[in-house]
C-alpha cells in the first residue's frame, strides 16, 4: 500500500489535483483555503475582498505583532461590508469547489484552522471521506483522525465575526481523541506538544501542539503520527517510542505529497 499526504494546501490547487498520482489513497490534514496569502497579498480570501494593499498593511501588522492596532484595523475593514459573513462564506465555497474537486483519489480529509468545517458537507461526494473524529481502515491498518487547533482550555472562541478560525478548546480535542479506539496511523493538524515539532524557525515562535496526541502516541505506540500546521519547524520528523512522528511539509510551498508505503 502506498497512501500519500498532504496538509496545509492552502489553496494549492495544480499541485494538489496530481497529489494522489501513484497512491491507493490521499489524507489531506487541514488548511485547505488561502485566507491571508502573505507572499502574493493579491490572492486568498483577503486579497479577493478588500485588494493587495489593504492586505499588505495587514499582513506588516501581523509580522510585527502589534495585536490591538491589527485587530483595529481588520474590523475596520470588516466594517466597509454590508454583510461580511455572507461575503467570507461565497469566497469560502468558491475555494473549496475547487479544492475538493480536484481530489481524485479516494480522499480522506480533516479541517485545520484555517478551514470551515461547517461547509464541508456540501461538498461530500463518493470517494471523499470527511473523517475528523472518526477512524478509517486502509490497506488493513486504522487510521484515527482529529482535526483543528489546539486553545487552552476555558478560552472562549468568538462566533461572531465574519471569519472564526477553528479552534477548539484542549478539553473538547482531547475527548474526541480520547473517543478514538487503538489506532495504527494517528493523524491531526496540529502536531503533538513536543518542542522541536512545534517550534516554526521562519516565525521564531512556538505553535500550540496537543499534550493529548503526546499521551495517546504514548498510549498506542502507532506505527506514525502525521500531521502539519507548523510551516517551518524546527524537526520535521522525531520518533517517540516507536513512533515516527512527521510533519508532513507545507503544501502550499513544496507542492509534495508525504509517502508512506507498508
Amino acid at each position: 500500500m502506498r497512501v500519500h499526504v498532504v496538509s496545509d494546501v492552502h489553496g494549492n490547487v495544480e499541485d494538489l489535483k496530481r497529489a494522489g498520482d501513484g497512491a491507493d489513497a490521499l489524507l489531506v490534514l487541514g488548511d485547505l483555503i488561502d485566507f491571508v496569502d502573505y507572499h502574493d497579498h493579491g490572492a486568498g480570501i483577503l486579497g479577493r475582498i478588500f485588494g493587495a494593499e489593504k492586505v499588505a498593511r495587514f499582513a506588516e501588522l501581523r509580522r510585527t505583532r502589534r495585536g490591538p492596532e491589527l485587530g483595529a484595523y481588520a474590523r475596520s475593514l470588516w466594517a466597509t461590508l454590508s454583510d461580511p459573513g455572507a461575503v467570507v462564506d461565497e469566497a469560502i465555497r468558491e475555494q473549496y469547489a475547487e479544492l475538493f474537486g480536484s481530489m481524485t483519489a479516494p480522499t480522506y480529509a480533516i479541517p485545520g484552522n484555517v478551514d470551515a468545517p461547517r461547509l464541508w458537507p456540501e461538498f461530500a461526494r463518493e470517494g471523499l471521506h470527511l473523517v475528523d473524529g472518526g477512524t478509517a481502515e486502509i490497506g488493513g491498518l486504522r487510521f484515527g483522525f482529529v482535526g483543528g487547533s489546539v486553545v487552552p482550555a476555558g478560552t472562549v472562541v468568538r462566533g461572531s465575526s465574519a471569519w472564526v478560525p477553528h479552534l477548539r478548546p484542549e478539553d473538547e480535542f482531547d475527548a474526541e481523541l480520547a473517543g478514538l479506539p487503538p489506532v495504527d496511523v494517528l493523524c491531526s493538524h496540529v502536531p503533538p506538544a513536543v518542542p522541536e515539532l512545534v517550534f516554526d524557525v521562519v516565525a521564531k515562535r512556538a505553535e500550540r501542539g496537543s499534550r493529548g496526541l503526546v499521551r495517546r502516541i504514548r498510549a498506542d505506540r502507532p506505527r506514525w503520527a502525521l500531521f502539519g500546521h507548523v510551516h517551518q519547524p524546527l524537526a520535521p520528523r522525531v520518533r517517540l517510542g516507536r513512533t515516527e512522528c512527521v510533519n508532513v511539509g507545507h503544501f502550499k510551498r513544496t507542492g509534495r505529497p508525504y509517502a508512506i508505503e507498508w
